[in-house]
């Protein structure tokens, strides 16, 4: 069929005013198709199929079949869903097409902006496009996909958002209730600027982890100004937590306004209906967890990320992309704002701030003393002169003094390491870690009544007759103590004190203010609404310990993040920490996070290391990383390109580090190697993951 030279088809889809409905035909002959081609894109894990698909559009599919609807397509023979991407006059298959399958849904339900966004990534990442596409679009739910394509119907020319906008215009300073930016260092400008219709970029360093001031009212003030300009907002957060907090900080702030979330945790009809909430206008602000940073929303003016050193902003499957670039990439888009903000400063966030393309908010050293508890460490020489054995002590005197005098003005957060009871048990005589006889799964010490049970984690076998596959030995000992066996010893050690945990399958949002010891992982501290009287953090030597370039960065976020829900020093807060003297350390008792990220940020350049350089890890077996890195070989020969490995392996690793500046061209020879090779069905499969923050 030729392609009509007629002018473009008016039956577009149009976000703002509602979906397109197919028109009815006059009745005679029917005219030429307008853009008979529709160029496809489907959902598959198959590197061989990571490409667009032309297809002939059928004249009963003419009016139905609009960018962004799903399809049903055939390729060699298997019905694939995928996404039609565009409408073409013809092709350059150099074949004759295939008629489109079906249009499963008449809703346009991926945007233009989204799918340039999606492409982006795939590009960054060296993946899919069709895997971005199954982020980036929510799987479909029939029902609620019906009652918009019924609203839709029964008013087509109506705009469903009724919030009215207001003309961008100068905003007046924010006081001290609005989240606390007034105590900020360039804080007033940057609302300022928001509220005006401008785009700044700001990395913001919180202080407050509770309170009228803490970070959720901080953001909702961001995005108040934002909205204020007649812009959308986006908000993402690592956890539902986080997600329940910021929430309801933004429904405070912004009464009457339409606020959505979308978490995965919600199921597929919420999750559905706040998507096409948000592409048909009838709501300007997201805030989810990762995958919410492909949320639709129109006039978008604003992008936050919330504690961007988190690992679950790190997506696990593939293409592995990372919130915070995700969110960096759609604002060099659309042209809009960004806030990074943390209790702590990444290392990433630091070299944006080093370059110029971010601007560091925080408040200064008077209103940090003011907002902050006071740091003692067990490990300078004034705690070591009073307690010798502080070193050494899982709960030192300095930490067992701060708990017992807290404990009479309200709860005592406890940081452990590790959730369970003695997750980790060896060998007395050696030290040789315990396996289980059946799996060699690790075995640990669980609390079954007034007995101790050994068991394997893995499989679950109880170990009744240990003996070392070493040395013959039978006694075991603690390596290291979880949140439950550190809940008994905190019973024993404070009698009639009320004792909380917050760990593993059981983590707690909230507690009262009430005295108590609470006890939990990091990471799963609870908020005391009016702040922890003190804190102690345990473990800290085992998240230093962490094989991983990122220990130290990784222990100064969990620390600040749980002292930053204690109360002021004027208040009586107190903060004990027990690790060994470090950088990481010190930055938490002057409460210096920006100073030690650039201080990281300094010593990966000079070892070439992320996020100074970019990385891509190939896995797979020794044969077929050598294989794809064979045919990758134009693309790591490349001038300041380094290849270390493959190093043998259950699977075998190598990685490639590369410049910044040739990060385009290598990620697309590396996608164009994993294609080659799925083409030509030689070898295994390897696995290619770019940038992801776990590789080192």
């Amino acid at each position: 069929m030729s392609a009509s030279q007629q002018p473009a088809d008016p039956v577009q889809p149009s976000l703002l005013t509602g979906f397109p409905l197919p028109e009815q035909a006059p009745p005679g002959p029917r005219p030429a198709l307008q853009r008979p081609v529709a160029r496809v894109c489907v959902e598959s894990p198959l590197p061989q199929l990571d490409r667009r698909f032309d297809y002939l559009v059928t004249e009963e599919l003419e009016g139905a079949a609009v960018p962004g609807v799903r399809v049903k397509v055939r390729i060699a023979g298997r019905e694939h869903v995928g996404f039609l991407l565009e409408r073409r006059d013809s092709s350059d298959a150099g074949v004759r097409l295939a008629p489109l399958g079906a249009v499963l849904s008449p809703l346009p339900v991926l945007a233009p902006e989204v799918a340039e966004l999606a492409a982006a990534v795939a590009e960054r990442w060296a993946g899919a496009l069709g895997d971005v596409l199954r982020f980036a679009v929510p799987p479909r739910a029939a029902k609620v996909e019906a009652e918009f394509a019924a609203r839709a119907a029964e008013a087509p020319d109506l705009a469903p958002d009724p919030v009215p906008h207001p003309a961008p215009g100068p905003a007046a300073a924010p006081g001290r209730g609005a989240g606390g930016w007034a105590r900020l260092t360039h804080g007033t400008a940057f609302l300022r600027h928001l509220a005006a219709g401008g785009s700044p970029r700001a990395v913001l360093q919180a202080a407050h982890g509770y309170g009228p001031e803490a970070w959720p009212h901080t953001i909702a003030a961001a995005v108040a100004a934002a909205r204020s300009s007649g812009r959308g907002a986006l908000v993402v957060v690592p956890d539902r937590r986080d997600l329940e907090r910021m929430q309801a900080a933004l429904e405070e702030a912004l009464p009457g306004e339409r606020t959505v979330r979308l978490s995965a945790e919600d199921g597929p009809s919420a999750r559905s209906r706040s998507f096409l909430e948000l592409l048909t206008g009838g709501a300007r602000i997201a805030v989810g967890t990762r995958g919410a940073v492909f949320a639709p929303v129109q006039d978008l003016g604003l992008v936050v990320c919330w504690d961007d050193g988190d690992e679950t902003h790190l997506e696990p499957r593939a293409p592995y992309f990372h919130a915070r670039e995700v969110l960096l990439l759609r604002a060099e888009q659309a042209g809009c704002a960004v806030l990074l903000a943390g209790h702590a400063v990444s290392v990433e966030a630091q070299r944006l701030v080093e370059s110029g393309w971010l601007q560091p908010i925080a408040p200064d050293r008077a209103a940090l003393r003011a907002a902050t508890p006071r740091i003692t460490s067990t490990a300078d020489s004034v705690e070591s002169a009073r307690d010798p054995l502080a070193r050494v002590a899982r709960l030192p005197h300095a930490a067992w003094q701060a708990a017992r005098e807290a404990l009479a003005d309200g709860p005592v957060l406890v940081q452990v390491a590790r959730a369970g009871y003695a997750p980790s048990l060896a060998c007395e005589r050696c030290r040789e870690p315990a396996r289980c006889r059946h799996c060699s799964g690790p075995l640990a010490e669980q609390p079954s009544g007034r007995e101790r049970l050994v068991a394997c984690r893995w499989c679950g076998t109880p170990e009744l007759a240990f003996s070392c596959r070493v040395c013959g030995a039978h006694a075991l000992r603690r390596t290291a103590i979880g949140a439950l066996r550190t809940a008994e010893e905190l019973g024993r050690a404070f009698p009639g004190a009320v004792v909380i945990t917050s760990a593993g399958d059981s983590v707690k949002s909230e507690v009262a203010g009430s005295p108590a010891l609470v006890v939990a992982t990091v990471g799963a501290e609870p908020l005391a609404p009016e702040g922890y009287a003190a804190a102690l953090l345990l473990d800290g030597e085992a998240l230093l310990r962490r094989e991983s370039l990122r220990a130290p960065e990784e222990a100064l976020r969990r620390w600040l993040n749980a002292a930053a829900l204690v109360r002021p020093a004027s208040a009586g807060g107190r903060v004990v920490i027990t690790a060994g003297e470090s950088e990481a350390l010190a930055a938490l008792v002057r409460w210096d996070p920006a100073g030690f990220a650039s201080r990281e940020l300094a010593l990966r350049r000079e070892l070439s290391l992320p996020p100074a350089v970019r990385t891509a890890a190939v896995t797979g077996a020794v044969a077929d990383v050598e294989a794809f890195l064979e045919v990758a070989r134009e693309a790591v020969s490349l001038p300041g390109v380094r290849v270390v490995g493959p190093v043998p392996g259950d699977p075998a690793q190598a990685l490639v580090f590369f410049p910044i500046a040739a990060g385009p061209a290598v990620a697309r020879a590396l996608h164009a190697a994993r294609i080659s090779l799925a083409v030509r069905r030689t070898g295994g499969p390897v696995t290619l993951r770019v940038d992801a923050p776990d590789l080192l």
